[in-house]
């Protein structure tokens, strides 16, 4: 065990865990931020996608908590405080959502995306969203992150 701080959502957090233990269980389980899910624990499926300094996104079940080191963490329940951030909207207009389970992941993938690339292709999207949906809603996720792009754009 180890003292760790890390900055998750804006706010330091120091937690008594091993330094191997996957960002994803501290989140859940000492931060209880319960909006990351765990879906494969391999680094595959993508429902653990939260942020690594706003604009990477990284499967949080496979990163090490020592690995945060002095880099910021957004997870969903970061993103915003009234869920009105561009791609909560548009997930919202469109419902993508089916299931539900991968769409924290999928939501934030597309956040990472859009800060990198805030006018992105369907090749763009296509190579970005590498999270898992099982309901297959693909082509919504694809149709949102246009829609994300253009609400976020009209801000500016």
């Amino acid at each position: 065990m180890a003292s760790i701080t890390i900055t998750v959502n804006n706010k330091k957090h120091t937690v008594d865990v091993s330094p191997d233990t996957p960002l994803l269980w501290v989140l859940r389980d000492e931060l209880n931020l319960v909006g990351t899910k765990y879906g494969c624990g391999i680094a595959q499926c993508g429902a653990c996608t939260v942020l690594l300094n706003d604009t990477s996104a990284i499967r949080s079940c496979s990163y090490p908590v020592s690995a945060v080191g002095t880099n910021k963490i957004t997870t969903i329940e970061g993103l915003s405080e009234n869920g009105d951030h561009p791609v909560q909207k548009a997930w919202d207009e469109l419902d993508v959502a089916q299931c539900g389970y991968c769409q924290s992941g999928q939501v934030m993938a597309a956040v990472a995306l859009l800060k990198r690339k805030p006018h992105p292709t369907d090749e763009d999207i296509n190579a970005a969203m590498s999270n898992i949906c099982r309901c297959g809603t693909y082509v919504r996720i694809r149709k949102a992150v246009h829609l994300a792009a253009d609400k976020a754009n009209d801000k500016k």
